[in-house]
């Protein structure tokens, strides 16, 4: 686990090629078909050197959850453990963790009909006017949501219009933690700085290699709009702005790396909260012979 720029693909690649394990994305981005360049997708090269798993599973148009994370990722993992291999989950969406780590409570799937009707009615009113309706039949739930927060204000909606429930009142349920035995590295900066200037080159990166373009492609492909999940993601946001005119491409760049560090420091705090890890300055020189210890004496525990 890490935020975004700490290495996390360069160290699971070094552990390939000293363990026998198959990778699981946690990256909630990469699940997407076409959205390669902005969210740093294993190269073909890279997938045919060691199986790569949970990636390019749906189109841009599609929504994918927690849930459905949790489902996919612990038949990916009985599967690379029936082959005598090893999961190894890597990535930086923290939530898909979490729900992995802990369970889910029991609340209803996705209703795409639904889904679709709180959509349509957000790009007719906006969806701080959805957030004022959540307040009224669910205010714990949008006291502790931002009214531009459209994926989460339109999935407790759809729970509210689906069970008549609030969604407040059902997340306390139950919850099944996973039948697994977890060994968290969680990479972590000594240098903030160090990682911004790794992010700032990241982005640039990512324009040179065609971010732009590629997001020019998949509109012109498919039927996109902002407010679906895979366009929300960082740096297809900014440029969709872009796109539309909003800002130039120099602004574009610093709007870019400025959210950029923003998800990084929102993972960095996901993981300080994070029970059970085993911390790594992920800009030591040591790093990969140090993770590389870890995980050998893991295995050598699970042997025993």
């Amino acid at each position: 686990m890490g935020p975004t720029a700490s290495g996390k693909s360069a160290l699971a690649a070094f552990l390939a090629r000293r363990f026998p394990v198959e990778i699981v994305s946690v990256d909630s981005a990469q699940v997407y078909r076409g959205m390669d360049v902005g969210t740093a997708k294993p190269t073909a090269a890279e997938r045919a050197s060691v199986p790569h798993h949970l990636i390019d599973l749906l189109e841009p148009t599609a929504a994918y959850s927690a849930a459905r994370f949790r489902a996919d990722a612990l038949a990916a993992v009985r599967a690379i453990a029936a082959r005598g291999n090893v999961p190894l989950l890597v990535g930086g969406t923290m939530l898909y963790f979490k729900a992995l780590r802990e369970g889910l409570s029991d609340l209803p799937e996705a209703d795409p009909a639904l889904r679709a009707a709180i959509e349509a009615e957000a790009r007719a009113r906006g969806w701080p006017a959805l957030h004022a309706e959540l307040a009224r039949v669910d205010p714990e739930t949008a006291a502790r949501l931002k009214p531009a927060d459209a994926q989460r204000i339109q999935r407790a909606l759809e729970i509210w219009r689906s069970t008549g429930a609030p969604m407040s009142k059902l997340v306390g349920g139950e919850k099944r933690a996973p039948p697994l035995r977890l060994v968290q590295i969680a990479l972590v900066a000594g240098d903030r700085a160090a990682l911004h200037r790794r992010i700032e080159a990241r982005f640039e990166q990512m324009l040179t290699d065609g971010l732009v373009e590629e997001l020019a492609a998949l509109r012109a492909r498919y039927a996109l709009h902002a407010g679906l999940p895979s366009m929300r993601c960082v740096g297809y946001r900014q440029a969709w702005a872009h796109l539309e005119g909003e800002y130039d491409r120099a602004a574009l760049r610093d709007r870019g790396i400025f959210a950029t560090r923003q998800l990084a420091k929102r993972q960095l705090t996901w993981l300080r909260s994070t029970p059970g890890t085993i911390e790594l300055d992920c800009l030591a020189a040591d790093l990969a012979d140090r993770a590389a210890g870890i995980v050998a004496g893991a295995r050598a525990e699970r042997t025993a």
